[in-house]
């Protein structure tokens, strides 16, 4: 399908973004690596005229960590998160997940902000910046704020982010402790029936830390605080483990569609949420 007339814009800064943007309104909608938003445009299900294409902006790409603390610009490929060595040094989780997302050819082009920005609940990152407990810089004519990951997500394609306001980047601390990202999918390149990422750091048999964070089990990503806070200053041992895994099966609220129904993918969520906190523990 042939999508409508629209105008195609692509500045070289941020600001001149953001004056497009507040020039056009709801005429205008930023692109990132486009693989939501072309389909939809193809569709005529969305009437942009306005077209504004985010590439050209150098100053959103690029990885930086310094001082235990990461940043990632908003333009950052998919494929240069799996491929930063320092990334994959510091934060194996990243690139673990990010192996997972579609296939080769998406992951060249999408990007770590058009993913999380987008608000789509079958999304990997947005559930993993819940784990990570990352924050958004979002940039507007006021000005820059920022939002927790874990207070961004409203509802499906819902989010804190202002019509006029650009996500540009994406931070977090290094996590210093095991990880774990597990999805099931039906096929390659699709998106997840139950993911879940994980961090656990142990004290003896006693875990000091955890983080626990589900994907499209939900309209929004899932963060299990319920979990998390009972195996906290606890012995993690199978019984802990299990009741852990009750707790974020309870805090997910698949619809059915046609990845299953809903018991079936609340069956599924609890086999890959015992699989990634075990794999967590193993790794710290």
């Amino acid at each position: 399908m042939i999508p409508s007339n629209f105008e195609y814009h692509k500045p070289d800064s941020i600001d001149g973004a953001l004056s497009i943007l507040t020039e056009w309104g709801d005429d205008a909608r930023v692109i990132a690596g486009g693989h939501s938003l072309i389909p939809v445009m193809k569709q005529r299900l969305t009437d942009i005229s306005h077209l504004i294409d985010l590439g050209g902006i150098s100053e959103l790409k690029g990885i930086s960590i310094e001082n235990n603390k990461v940043s990632i610009g908003a333009m950052t490929t998919q494929h240069e998160l799996i491929t930063n060595t320092q990334l994959a040094k510091f934060v194996p989780l990243i690139r673990e997940a990010s192996l997972q997302i579609a296939d080769p050819q998406v992951r060249y082009v999408g990007t770590i902000g058009g993913n999380v920005a987008n608000g789509d609940p079958a999304n990997d990152m947005p559930g993993l910046m819940q784990t990570l407990d990352a924050s958004y810089e979002l940039t507007g004519p006021n000005g820059v704020r920022i939002v927790k990951a874990r207070d961004f997500y409203e509802a499906a394609y819902f989010t804190a982010r202002e019509d006029e306001e650009i996500l540009t980047s994406i931070s977090f601390s290094v996590p210093n402790c095991g990880y774990a990202y597990e999805k099931q999918k039906r096929k390659i390149g699709d998106y997840a029936t139950a993911a879940a990422g994980v961090l656990i750091n142990m004290d003896n048999d006693t875990c000091s830390f955890a983080s626990i964070a589900l994907t499209n089990l939900s309209d929004t990503p899932v963060y299990c605080e319920e979990a998390v806070n009972n195996l906290v200053g606890k012995k993690v041992d199978s019984n802990a483990i299990k009741k852990a895994v009750h707790y974020c099966v309870e805090a997910s609220d698949p619809v059915a569609d046609t990845r299953g129904p809903v018991e079936f993918k609340k069956y599924v969520a609890g086999i890959i949420v015992q699989k990634a906190i075990e794999n967590a523990i193993a790794r710290v």
